[in-house]
C-alpha cells in the first residue's frame, strides 16, 4: 500500500468540532473531496529536481448526519438508497470517506466501525475510502476547556493503518519550493474560469508552460555550470601540479646554495694530521715539501715566501756635541 496524505482546510475541521459541540450525543456524517496520485517535480535553490510519486486525499466538505445509522443498519449494511439521496448528483464520485466523533473514548475504530467502513468501501466501490475519529474529552473539571484528538485510518486488505492528516490553515507556506501545481476546487465558478483561460497557461498535458520553460532554462544552466566546474577542476589540478614543481626546484636550489660557499666569507682551513705534519717537519727541518702547500703543474712543490725578519734595534749612540 503506497503511503498517502490527508489534507484538510481548517475550516471543515473546526465545522466538524463544532457541530459536535453542540449536539447531546455521538455525531457522524460524510467526507466528500478528491483523491489522486500524481508525479510531482520539486525544484528549490540547493539541489536539482527530485521527481517523485504522491498520493494525496485532499478533504473538502463534510455533510453530518441528523442522527446515528442514519446510512447503515444495526448489522453494518450499507443501505444505497438512502446514501444516494443524501449526496447530490453531482457530488457522488466526491464520497472520499466518513467521520464519527465519540466522546471519552480512546482512539480506536470499533469493531462496528470496521465493519460499516468495509461494507462502504465495496458498496461505492472505493478502495481509497478514509474514516476519520474525533474525541473529545474534557480536560478541566468546569468543563471550561475541551481536548480533541483526531486521527484518520484506511484500511488495506482488512487491516487499518492510520494516514497523515495536514491541517492547512490559509495555505502551507513553504519558502524554498516552487509550487508547480494548485490545490484542488470543485466550485463550479472556479471550473469555468479555468477552463476560460487555461490555452494561455497550460500545456495540453495540463503542465504549465512557464514551469516547463523554467525547468528547461534550469536543465541547460546547470549543463553550463557542470562544464565550468570541470574547467575549474582542471586548471585546480594544473596549479597543484606546478606548486609541487616550484616547491621540488626551491628544494634543489637552497641544496646547491648550502654548497656554493657566499662571497666575502672565508671558511676556516681545517688542517688534519697535526702530529705528524710536526713531526715531519722536525725531521726533515729543510725539506720544502713540508713548508708549502702549493705545487706546480709538474707536482713540483714551491717554496712560500717567508715574512722578512724582524730589525733588532742596536744601541742607542748619543750623538757629539
Amino acid at each position: 500500500m503506497a503511503d498517502s496524505t490527508v489534507y484538510m482546510p481548517g475550516i471543515v475541521l473546526s465545522s466538524v468540532m463544532f457541530q459536535h459541540l453542540n449536539t447531546d450525543s455521538d455525531a457522524e456524517g460524510l467526507i466528500l473531496g478528491e483523491s489522486k496520485e500524481e508525479e510531482k517535480r520539486a525544484i528549490t535553490d540547493s539541489t536539482n529536481d527530485h521527481v517523485y510519486f504522491e498520493h494525496t486525499i485532499h478533504v473538502q466538505k463534510h455533510m453530518p448526519c441528523n442522527r446515528l445509522n442514519k446510512f447503515y443498519n444495526g448489522a453494518g449494511e450499507v443501505d444505497m438508497v438512502i446514501l444516494r439521496k443524501m449526496l447530490p448528483d453531482n457530488m457522488q464520485d466526491n464520497l472520499i470517506g466518513w467521520y464519527r466523533q465519540r466522546r471519552n473514548t480512546e482512539q480506536r475504530m470499533t469493531l462496528r466501525e470496521r465493519l460499516v467502513h468495509e461494507n462502504l468501501k465495496n458498496a461505492v466501490a472505493n478502495p481509497e475510502l478514509i474514516f476519520l475519529l474525533l474525541t473529545p474529552s474534557e480536560v478541566t473539571s468546569a468543563c471550561s476547556t475541551h481536548e480533541t484528538e483526531y486521527a484518520t485510518f484506511r484500511s488495506h486488505n482488512r487491516r487499518f493503518h492510520k494516514v497523515p492528516v495536514v491541517i492547512s490553515n490559509l495555505g502551507s507556506l513553504e519558502d524554498v519550493v516552487y509550487r508547480t501545481s494548485c490545490a484542488p476546487c470543485s466550485a463550479a465558478g472556479y471550473h469555468r474560469v479555468v477552463q476560460k483561460h487555461k490555452a494561455n497557461f497550460f500545456s495540453p498535458d495540463d503542465t504549465q508552460r512557464e514551469v516547463m520553460e523554467i525547468n528547461k532554462m534550469y536543465s541547460s544552466m546547470q549543463a553550463e555550470l557542470q562544464k565550468e566546474c570541470k574547467k575549474v577542476e582542471k586548471s585546480e589540478q594544473e596549479v597543484h601540479t606546478l606548486l609541487a614543481q616550484l616547491t621540488a626546484l626551491r628544494k634543489l636550489i637552497s641544496k646547491k646554495k648550502s654548497l656554493v660557499p657566499e662571497k666575502g666569507v672565508v671558511r676556516p682551513l681545517i688542517r688534519e694530521n697535526l702530529l705528524l705534519e710536526n713531526s715531519l717537519k722536525r725531521r726533515f727541518p729543510h725539506s720544502p715539501l713540508f713548508h708549502t702547500q702549493t705545487l706546480t703543474l709538474q707536482g713540483v712543490p714551491v717554496a712560500e715566501r717567508l715574512p722578512s725578519p724582524l730589525m733588532t734595534p742596536g744601541p742607542h749612540v748619543a750623538s757629539e756635541p
